[in-house]
């Protein structure tokens, strides 16, 4: 059992970093709720076991201090509807000071407190330690159930956990299963372990490359990133996106990868457009013969067929940004067909950890997220920790 598994919070109050950083149209309206969501049972085990709960959370960018349209308050109805009329939500304007103070002492066990902005002052982005022991007296335990923001040392994540003794700080529930699916894909897979890695930039994804190199027996290259290494190894791309200074990068991956016995795919053809827009004229040619005026926008059906057999004999599966364009119809079949094998082979027995905004969006967009073993709610964090880094989130709590 873990250390908040174990833990009794009766007559307690649980100060939880939550990441309820999601989303909002012009109306304020949350557009997507899965952050919410994925903390709710932290939330519920501390007053089920009769303790009271304050929230503390980050919403946006705010540049000069509070804004209306960085407010919290936005959230409180959506947080009441997920936790049940029975659960008193109350709201702090600000997230230190005496208002915030008194609120949060006169909290009984079963009510939930959500604070204000975090970000609304400048020292939480600074990991300011005055502003974090201001945060710190709110509550008798710290529970970090951030994860997307376990990369940044910032006061309510890293700096925090300092002023609460070691058996009074810990992991929400979200986070510990965020950790828990990270190592065992990180130190714990089982072979053949495919890394999927797609998006558009090959610079956002060296290091993750670089580190997965030393334990994936098969990397998948997908994406506008794709075209770099095509490039690089002489081939045609016409139009499509290329980081022409990182051609040399891209060749010093393969010559590793063959160093190190691990099996780099690429796509042998690609889907094309004449131009980067949904109604777009297309047509499909091999990946390294594209002509000009052309640029490849997904993954073709002889790479779908090769990518999706490599993804079925795997046993672990780390799936890292899509295949192409998938938000544009005539552009997501590569995305989805390799979502669908990601499921298949989950639903043979292998392991599958899907990160990264765009791939947690395909899941979710395919109705496949719960088909896979587990999705991240940490895309930066997710990419961090894969890149071989120290998460100071993780570390203040694991000391």
């Amino acid at each position: 059992m873990s250390a908040f598994s174990n833990y009794n919070f009766k007559g307690q109050k649980a100060l939880i970093r939550v990441d309820f950083n999601v989303p909002l149209d012009d109306q304020f309206n949350i557009t997507d709720d899965t952050r919410m969501t994925a903390t709710i049972p932290t939330i519920k085990k501390v007053l089920a076991d009769g303790g009271s709960v304050i929230l503390m959370s980050h919403l946006g960018r705010p540049k000069d201090g509070p804004t209306d349209k960085y407010s919290l308050k936005h959230l409180v109805p959506h947080l009441y509807e997920l936790l049940g009329s029975s659960t008193h939500v109350f709201f702090a304007e600000d997230c230190i000071g005496s208002k915030a103070g008194l609120t949060a002492s006169m909290l009984r066990p079963g009510e939930v407190l959500l604070l204000e902005n975090l970000r609304f002052y400048k020292e939480e982005e600074k990991g300011d330690a005055a502003f974090a022991e201001k945060l710190s007296k709110l509550g008798d335990v710290y529970v970090n159930d951030a994860f997307g923001t376990a990369h940044r040392a910032h006061a309510s994540t890293a700096v925090i956990a300092q002023y609460f003794p070691a058996d009074k700080r810990m992991f929400g529930l979200l986070m510990e299963s965020e950790v828990l699916s990270a190592e065992k894909v990180l130190h714990q897979a089982e072979k053949p372990f495919t890394a999927i890695i797609g998006g558009a930039k090959v610079s956002d994804k060296i290091l993750i490359i670089e580190n997965l190199l030393e334990r994936a027996t098969d990397i998948i290259i997908g994406g506008g990133m794709a075209y770099t290494f095509l490039k690089a190894r002489g081939g045609n791309i016409g139009n499509s996106l290329c980081e022409d200074d990182r051609l040399q990068t891209a060749l010093d991956i393969l010559a590793l990868a063959k160093q190190k016995n691990v099996s780099i795919h690429l796509p042998e053809d690609s889907v094309l457009a004449n131009k980067f827009a949904a109604d777009a004229n297309t047509q499909v040619a091999q990946s390294d013969a594209i002509p000009s005026g052309w640029m490849g926008l997904d993954i073709g059906p002889k790479a779908i067929g090769v990518f999706s057999e490599v993804v079925m004999k795997s046993k672990t599966i780390l799936w890292n940004g899509p295949m192409g364009v998938f938000e544009m119809e005539k552009f997501q079949q590569g995305t989805k067909a390799i979502a669908e094998a990601v499921a298949a082979s989950t639903a043979h027995g292998a392991f599958s950890l899907v990160g990264g905004g765009d791939s947690v969006a395909a899941v979710n967009q395919f109705k496949l997220a719960d088909k896979v073993s587990y999705v991240s709610t940490g895309g930066g964090a997710m990419l961090e920790y894969f890149e071989g880094k120290t998460l100071p989130g993780i570390a203040a709590i694991k000391g």
